[in-house]
Protein backbone atom coordinates (compact mmCIF):
# COMPACT_ATOMS: atom_id res chain seq x y z
CA UNK A 1 0.00 0.00 0.00
CA UNK A 2 2.39 2.01 0.99
CA UNK A 3 4.81 1.51 -1.95
CA UNK A 4 1.78 2.05 -4.65
CA UNK A 5 1.34 5.67 -3.14
CA UNK A 6 4.94 6.35 -3.37
CA UNK A 7 4.59 5.34 -6.98
CA UNK A 8 1.52 7.38 -7.38
CA UNK A 9 4.04 10.37 -6.28
CA UNK A 10 6.87 9.17 -8.82
CA UNK A 11 4.53 9.47 -11.46
CA UNK A 12 3.47 13.62 -10.21
CA UNK A 13 6.68 14.31 -9.89
CA UNK A 14 7.88 12.86 -13.57
CA UNK A 15 4.85 14.35 -15.07
CA UNK A 16 5.14 17.66 -12.98
CA UNK A 17 9.33 18.02 -14.16
CA UNK A 18 8.92 16.40 -17.96
CA UNK A 19 11.40 13.93 -16.49
CA UNK A 20 11.79 11.06 -19.09
CA UNK A 21 11.99 7.68 -17.51
CA UNK A 22 13.78 7.57 -14.16
CA UNK A 23 10.56 5.85 -12.18
CA UNK A 24 13.07 3.54 -10.38
CA UNK A 25 15.19 5.99 -9.04
CA UNK A 26 13.04 7.92 -8.16
CA UNK A 27 10.91 5.96 -6.07
CA UNK A 28 14.39 4.74 -4.43
CA UNK A 29 14.98 8.45 -3.76
CA UNK A 30 11.11 8.98 -1.98
CA UNK A 31 11.58 5.84 0.44
CA UNK A 32 15.17 6.99 1.11
CA UNK A 33 13.36 10.14 2.77
CA UNK A 34 10.21 8.47 4.38
CA UNK A 35 13.19 6.18 5.87
CA UNK A 36 14.67 9.71 6.99
CA UNK A 37 17.87 8.86 5.25
CA UNK A 38 20.45 10.93 3.06
CA UNK A 39 20.82 10.34 -0.21
CA UNK A 40 24.00 9.89 -2.61
CA UNK A 41 23.20 9.78 -6.17
CA UNK A 42 26.14 8.30 -7.91
CA UNK A 43 26.23 7.94 -11.92
CA UNK A 44 28.26 9.57 -14.50
CA UNK A 45 28.08 13.33 -15.94
CA UNK A 46 25.40 14.33 -17.04
CA UNK A 47 22.51 11.44 -16.63
CA UNK A 48 20.23 13.78 -14.75
CA UNK A 49 21.34 13.50 -10.97
CA UNK A 50 20.90 17.20 -10.29
CA UNK A 51 17.54 17.40 -11.80
CA UNK A 52 16.03 14.41 -9.87
CA UNK A 53 18.00 16.11 -6.79
CA UNK A 54 15.95 19.58 -7.43
CA UNK A 55 12.51 18.57 -8.72
CA UNK A 56 12.41 16.04 -5.25
CA UNK A 57 13.48 18.97 -3.30
CA UNK A 58 9.98 20.73 -4.60
CA UNK A 59 8.45 18.38 -4.43
CA UNK A 60 8.70 17.93 -0.88
CA UNK A 61 8.54 21.68 -0.75
CA UNK A 62 11.71 22.65 0.42
CA UNK A 63 14.52 25.29 -0.32
CA UNK A 64 17.70 23.96 -2.18
CA UNK A 65 21.13 25.09 -1.47
CA UNK A 66 23.90 24.12 -3.31
CA UNK A 67 27.09 23.49 -2.77
CA UNK A 68 30.02 22.23 -5.68
CA UNK A 69 32.81 20.29 -4.84
CA UNK A 70 35.79 22.10 -5.14
CA UNK A 71 38.98 21.06 -3.13
CA UNK A 72 39.17 24.78 -1.88
CA UNK A 73 35.66 24.50 -0.23
CA UNK A 74 37.16 23.54 3.44
CA UNK A 75 35.07 22.64 6.58
CA UNK A 76 34.71 26.55 7.80
CA UNK A 77 33.44 27.46 4.38
CA UNK A 78 30.86 25.26 4.25
CA UNK A 79 29.90 25.39 7.95
CA UNK A 80 30.74 29.23 8.80
CA UNK A 81 32.96 31.52 9.33
CA UNK A 82 33.34 34.35 11.91
CA UNK A 83 33.92 38.17 10.22
CA UNK A 84 37.39 39.38 11.49
CA UNK A 85 36.45 42.91 11.35
CA UNK A 86 33.23 42.52 13.79
CA UNK A 87 34.45 40.10 15.61
CA UNK A 88 37.48 43.04 16.08
CA UNK A 89 35.55 45.35 17.07
CA UNK A 90 32.45 43.79 18.83
CA UNK A 91 33.54 40.34 19.85
CA UNK A 92 31.88 36.86 18.78
CA UNK A 93 28.18 38.22 18.47
CA UNK A 94 25.85 36.62 16.33
CA UNK A 95 26.04 39.37 13.81
CA UNK A 96 29.46 38.56 13.62
CA UNK A 97 29.39 35.15 12.17
CA UNK A 98 28.38 34.27 8.14
CA UNK A 99 26.85 30.76 7.99
CA UNK A 100 27.81 28.37 5.30
CA UNK A 101 26.08 26.40 3.16
CA UNK A 102 25.86 23.67 5.65
CA UNK A 103 24.62 26.17 8.40
CA UNK A 104 22.03 27.70 6.15
CA UNK A 105 20.21 24.49 4.99
CA UNK A 106 20.46 22.80 8.59
CA UNK A 107 18.46 26.13 9.68
CA UNK A 108 15.99 26.22 7.69
CA UNK A 109 14.83 22.52 7.25
CA UNK A 110 16.44 22.58 3.65
CA UNK A 111 17.93 20.33 0.93
CA UNK A 112 21.63 20.68 0.84
CA UNK A 113 22.42 19.57 -2.36
CA UNK A 114 26.07 18.63 -2.38
CA UNK A 115 27.23 18.09 -6.35
CA UNK A 116 30.24 15.95 -6.62
CA UNK A 117 31.24 15.02 -2.85
CA UNK A 118 33.68 13.00 -3.35
CA UNK A 119 35.82 16.14 -4.99
CA UNK A 120 35.69 17.99 -1.21
CA UNK A 121 38.64 17.39 0.87
CA UNK A 122 38.35 15.17 3.70
CA UNK A 123 37.64 18.41 6.32
CA UNK A 124 34.50 19.06 4.20
CA UNK A 125 33.61 15.44 3.98
CA UNK A 126 34.09 15.17 8.03
CA UNK A 127 32.06 18.26 8.56
CA UNK A 128 29.08 16.21 7.42
CA UNK A 129 28.96 13.46 10.02
CA UNK A 130 27.84 15.50 13.11
CA UNK A 131 24.83 16.54 11.67
CA UNK A 132 24.29 13.31 9.26
CA UNK A 133 24.25 11.36 13.11
CA UNK A 134 23.24 13.72 15.34
CA UNK A 135 21.10 16.53 13.41
CA UNK A 136 24.22 18.80 15.37
CA UNK A 137 26.54 21.23 14.33
CA UNK A 138 29.02 22.67 17.03
CA UNK A 139 30.77 25.75 15.91
CA UNK A 140 33.12 27.37 18.50
CA UNK A 141 32.23 30.76 20.43
CA UNK A 142 28.34 30.35 18.76
CA UNK A 143 27.62 27.05 20.47
CA UNK A 144 25.44 23.84 19.11
CA UNK A 145 22.90 24.42 16.07
CA UNK A 146 20.09 22.30 15.75
CA UNK A 147 19.17 20.72 12.31
CA UNK A 148 15.36 21.69 11.65
CA UNK A 149 12.88 19.46 11.10
CA UNK A 150 12.83 18.14 7.16
CA UNK A 151 16.46 18.92 6.81
CA UNK A 152 18.44 16.66 4.28
CA UNK A 153 21.54 15.87 2.07
CA UNK A 154 21.57 14.22 -1.53
CA UNK A 155 25.07 13.89 -2.65
CA UNK A 156 25.99 13.24 -6.25
CA UNK A 157 29.90 11.65 -6.94
CA UNK A 158 30.69 10.84 -10.55
CA UNK A 159 32.39 6.63 -10.23
CA UNK A 160 35.42 6.72 -8.51
CA UNK A 161 37.50 5.72 -11.54
CA UNK A 162 36.80 9.51 -12.94
CA UNK A 163 40.03 11.42 -12.88
CA UNK A 164 40.63 14.05 -9.73
CA UNK A 165 38.07 12.33 -7.48
CA UNK A 166 38.96 11.30 -4.20
CA UNK A 167 37.70 8.02 -2.40
CA UNK A 168 34.82 9.01 0.79
CA UNK A 169 35.59 7.64 3.82
CA UNK A 170 33.73 4.25 5.10
CA UNK A 171 32.37 6.25 7.68
CA UNK A 172 30.95 8.76 5.19
CA UNK A 173 29.43 6.23 3.10
CA UNK A 174 27.73 4.36 5.62
CA UNK A 175 25.32 7.72 6.62
CA UNK A 176 23.85 7.75 2.73
CA UNK A 177 21.75 5.27 0.86
CA UNK A 178 22.98 4.86 -2.37
CA UNK A 179 21.17 4.67 -6.05
CA UNK A 180 22.88 4.38 -9.02
CA UNK A 181 22.27 5.97 -11.94
CA UNK A 182 23.15 4.72 -15.70
CA UNK A 183 22.30 6.26 -18.83
CA UNK A 184 18.91 5.59 -20.29
CA UNK A 185 17.78 3.81 -23.08
CA UNK A 186 18.10 4.49 -26.60
CA UNK A 187 14.57 4.84 -26.83
CA UNK A 188 14.38 7.08 -23.72
CA UNK A 189 17.60 9.35 -24.69
CA UNK A 190 16.14 10.22 -28.19
CA UNK A 191 12.58 11.06 -26.59
CA UNK A 192 15.32 13.15 -24.26
CA UNK A 193 17.03 15.10 -27.23
CA UNK A 194 13.68 15.59 -28.80
CA UNK A 195 11.81 17.01 -25.53
CA UNK A 196 14.37 19.71 -25.25
CA UNK A 197 14.57 20.39 -29.32
CA UNK A 198 10.92 20.38 -30.18
CA UNK A 199 11.35 20.89 -33.25
CA UNK A 200 14.04 18.26 -34.07
CA UNK A 201 13.16 15.50 -36.53
CA UNK A 202 13.25 12.14 -35.43
CA UNK A 203 15.79 11.03 -37.79
CA UNK A 204 18.31 13.40 -36.69
CA UNK A 205 17.69 12.48 -32.77
CA UNK A 206 18.47 8.91 -33.55
CA UNK A 207 21.91 9.88 -35.33
CA UNK A 208 23.14 12.16 -33.02
CA UNK A 209 22.42 9.52 -30.11
CA UNK A 210 23.61 6.96 -31.70
CA UNK A 211 26.70 8.43 -32.31
CA UNK A 212 26.98 9.28 -28.54
CA UNK A 213 25.86 6.16 -27.21
CA UNK A 214 29.09 4.86 -29.50
CA UNK A 215 31.63 6.82 -27.74
CA UNK A 216 30.55 5.21 -24.32
CA UNK A 217 31.08 1.77 -25.51
CA UNK A 218 33.91 2.27 -27.66
CA UNK A 219 37.46 0.39 -26.52
CA UNK A 220 39.66 3.47 -26.98
CA UNK A 221 37.92 5.38 -24.83
CA UNK A 222 37.66 5.45 -21.31
CA UNK A 223 34.36 8.18 -21.17
CA UNK A 224 31.89 8.94 -23.53
CA UNK A 225 29.92 11.56 -24.44
CA UNK A 226 26.83 12.50 -22.09
CA UNK A 227 23.47 12.92 -22.62
CA UNK A 228 24.03 16.83 -23.36
CA UNK A 229 26.31 15.88 -25.82
CA UNK A 230 23.77 14.30 -27.72
CA UNK A 231 21.16 17.08 -27.45
CA UNK A 232 24.32 19.35 -28.66
CA UNK A 233 25.09 17.64 -31.52
CA UNK A 234 21.31 17.08 -32.32
CA UNK A 235 20.79 21.32 -32.28
CA UNK A 236 24.83 21.67 -33.97
CA UNK A 237 24.05 19.15 -36.99
CA UNK A 238 20.27 20.62 -37.52
CA UNK A 239 22.03 23.93 -38.25
CA UNK A 240 24.65 22.93 -40.66
CA UNK A 241 23.66 22.91 -44.26
CA UNK A 242 25.85 20.80 -46.52
CA UNK A 243 24.95 19.20 -49.69
CA UNK A 244 26.74 15.99 -48.66
CA UNK A 245 24.44 15.37 -46.00
CA UNK A 246 27.64 13.28 -44.04
CA UNK A 247 30.15 16.07 -44.17
CA UNK A 248 27.29 17.98 -41.66
CA UNK A 249 27.44 15.69 -39.25
CA UNK A 250 31.45 15.54 -38.97
CA UNK A 251 31.46 19.18 -38.76
CA UNK A 252 28.94 18.95 -35.99
CA UNK A 253 30.39 15.76 -34.15
CA UNK A 254 34.35 17.51 -34.13
CA UNK A 255 32.83 20.76 -33.10
CA UNK A 256 31.34 18.52 -30.30
CA UNK A 257 32.93 15.42 -28.96
CA UNK A 258 36.34 15.48 -29.01
CA UNK A 259 37.00 17.75 -25.83
CA UNK A 260 34.18 15.60 -24.13
CA UNK A 261 35.77 12.30 -24.44
CA UNK A 262 38.41 11.05 -22.56
CA UNK A 263 40.97 7.83 -24.11
CA UNK A 264 42.99 5.22 -22.55
CA UNK A 265 46.12 5.76 -24.79
CA UNK A 266 47.36 9.56 -25.02
CA UNK A 267 48.47 8.25 -28.45
CA UNK A 268 45.28 8.29 -29.67
CA UNK A 269 43.73 11.13 -32.07
CA UNK A 270 40.58 12.23 -30.89
CA UNK A 271 39.50 13.48 -34.16
CA UNK A 272 40.35 10.61 -35.79
CA UNK A 273 38.17 8.55 -33.94
CA UNK A 274 35.34 10.72 -33.67
CA UNK A 275 35.42 10.79 -37.77
CA UNK A 276 35.52 6.73 -37.63
CA UNK A 277 32.29 6.73 -35.00
CA UNK A 278 30.77 9.43 -37.47
CA UNK A 279 31.53 7.06 -40.03
CA UNK A 280 30.68 3.50 -38.16
CA UNK A 281 27.04 5.04 -37.27
CA UNK A 282 25.80 6.97 -40.58
CA UNK A 283 26.98 3.40 -42.48
CA UNK A 284 24.61 1.55 -40.71
CA UNK A 285 21.85 4.16 -41.48
CA UNK A 286 22.64 3.87 -45.02
CA UNK A 287 22.10 0.08 -44.61
CA UNK A 288 19.27 0.40 -43.05
CA UNK A 289 17.33 3.11 -45.58
CA UNK A 290 18.42 0.88 -48.57
CA UNK A 291 17.08 -1.72 -47.23
CA UNK A 292 13.56 -0.20 -46.34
Amino acid sequence: MLVKGILDEVDEIRQHHGIVGRKEELLKMLIAVRSGKHILLEGPVGVGKTLLAKSLAEYLSRDFVRVDGDERLNESKLIGYWDPPIVLKRGYIDDAFVPGPLTRAATSGSVLFVNELNRLPESAQNALLPIMDEGLIYIPHLGTIRAKGGFLIIATQNPEEDVGVLRLSEALKDRFVLVRLSYPSRDEEISIVRKHIPKLDLRTAQISVDIVRRTREHPSLSRGGSIRSAIDLAKISSMINEEDGKERWYHAALMVLPQRIESRDSSVDKESLVREIVKFILSGEQESSDFQ
